[in-house]
């Protein structure tokens, strides 16, 4: 399994040279699978360079698993090449919610007048997922979410295969206010996804001084 990062930065893109030690993309990640397939985690600005890096190969699907609606983890989503292609198989994951379903909940996002374009008219169809309880497959990946603590709703993803697990979780408090050296470990927060994973991307908004003045 690799990963590539093609965006970390939190709330407002900011590329430049004085973001290009961690670069001043938002959130995007994407996961070797086979060659006719995409597996991204989120859909921040980074998915843009993301599809130009493609340079012409058209993917017949993509998975998009998303951790939240918030705009910097799918404000890159309308620019993204293979969203507008008619010949890729296109489907979104994402947290549920009890009111609107996550297609309702996303086609905001596509209409006036934010954007010229309707959820609707998009050439790849796209299909929307609630992610499962239990985890499923996406090709040879297993795929786990679990909501976490963010507002939102919100989850982390957990990505299985061939022995190795990546554990995200970008937006994320395993404990608001709690000291998480006296808690059990079902009230940590995404600490079920994390756990033994070879790797973690976690938020890293503060250093540790930082967070401690910020905790309430």
């Amino acid at each position: 399994m690799r990963a590539t990062i093609w965006g970390c930065r939190g709330t407002l893109a900011s590329p430049g040279p004085e973001t290009v030690r961690y670069g001043g993309q938002t959130s995007c990640i994407a996961i070797d699978s086979d060659e006719d397939s995409l597996l991204i985690l989120d859909a921040g600005t980074g998915i843009r360079p993301l599809g130009m890096s493609l340079d012409g190969r058209r993917p017949k699907r993509v998975d998009l698993l998303i951790t939240h609606l918030h705009t910097d983890h799918i404000e890159g989503l309308r620019f993204f090449g293979p969203f507008w292609d008619p010949d890729v198989e296109f489907r979104i994951w994402g947290p549920p919610a009890p009111t609107k379903n996550l297609e309702q909940r996303l086609a905001p996002f596509f209409s006036p007048p934010f954007f010229p374009v309707h959820m609707r008219n998009v050439p790849s169809r796209p299909t929307f997922r609630e992610v499962p309880e239990e985890p499923w497959t996406i090709g040879s990946m297993t795929v786990s979410a679990s909501l976490v603590k963010h507002p939102g709703p919100a989850v982390g993803y957990r990505l299985e295969d061939g022995g190795h697990a990546l554990a995200y979780l970008p937006d994320h408090e395993p404990g608001l206010g709690t000291d998480l050296t006296a808690v059990t470990d079902r009230w940590i927060s995404g600490l079920g996804i994390a756990r033994n994973a070879d790797l973690l991307i976690h938020d890293g908004q503060y250093t540790v001084g930082e967070n401690h003045e910020r905790i309430e």
